[in-house]
């Protein structure tokens, strides 16, 4: 607990190019338990020492009536804010993508923290779901529960070292809206799209789409890539000749590296999947 928030938080602002100097949190709790507060505190550590960057301040409110948990005396509420520092002429702006570009995808540690309300309701009885917390689902290693709240991977190392080593046109940090954030770079850079055709997708996945069909529902795999990582959690765009530099790098620091797809002439975004092709927009 507490890694995610700061994961969350540093992945954004690497996102410019700009190196996590700090991280606030701001904890709302129904009672601040001192075993609780300790595994709060172990995380939000954690996830600094990794992200090499200071936690300077910091509030533990107790507001009872205002947080409801899902055992009693256990709701908590965890906000956190970065911030950071990078040159003028460091800055990733998005600008000067051109078509042939690579793009490179960094390895997710599973859903992170998108698509998890969606996950929870599928998965977990208590949201109508299909299973208890502590079931194996077949396709799994481990507890579902386990497997739906790993931590999100920490990218600022591999980010920050590829970013010396060549030029970085843009950096997406994939959450929420997913692989439809990619159009955002069309505001700095016009006249591009982006094809994706490298995907391998952790089986909890799988487990979500599947699971949803056995309840009767449909979360078709368009939805898929517009809600989750499907796999890689973190993605840099690059010239062409910079592609194995750039995947040597990341690797170098700790985080499996692949060209995931490339940039077009054709706009908008478009996806290869089990032999089909997915127009996101």
């Amino acid at each position: 607990m507490g890694i995610d928030g700061v994961a969350m938080a540093v992945n954004d602002v690497i996102r410019s190019g700009a190196r996590p100097l700090a991280v606030a949190d701001n904890i709302h709790a129904q009672i601040s338990d001192p075993a609780l507060v300790r595994e709060w505190m172990k995380g939000i550590v954690k996830g600094a020492t990794e992200a090499e960057c200071v936690v300077p301040s910091g509030e533990i409110g107790d507001v009872a009536e205002l947080i409801k948990g899902l055992v009693k005396g256990k709701g908590f509420d965890m906000v956190f804010a970065s911030i950071g520092e990078v040159s003028k002429e460091k800055v990733i702006t998005g600008r000067d993508i051109k078509p042939g570009d690579v793009i490179i995808g960094l390895r997710s540690s599973g859903i992170h923290s998108n698509g998890v309300s969606l996950a929870r309701r599928i998965l977990f009885k208590r949201w109508d779901g299909k299973y208890d917390p502590y079931d194996v689902p077949e396709g799994l290693d481990r507890e579902v529960v386990y497997e739906v709240l790993e931590p999100t991977r920490i990218y600022v190392k591999p980010l920050l070292r590829v970013a010396e080593e060549v030029e970085v046109k843009a950096a997406v940090h994939i959450t929420g809206d997913a692989y439809l954030k990619f159009d955002r770079l069309t505001r700095f850079s016009e006249n591009i799209g982006f094809e994706f055709d490298n995907f391998k997708p952790q089986p909890i996945f799988g487990l979500i789409q599947r699971t949803a069909s056995e309840l009767g529902g449909v979360i078709t795999d368009e939805e898929m890539f517009k809600t989750f990582n499907m796999g890689w959690g973190f993605a840099v765009i690059v010239n062409e000749n910079d592609e194995d530099e750039a995947v040597e790098v990341v690797e170098k620091n700790g985080v499996q590296a692949e060209q995931i797809g490339r940039v077009t002439e054709s706009k908008g975004i478009r996806i290869f999947y089990k032999d089909k092709k997915i127009i996101l927009k």
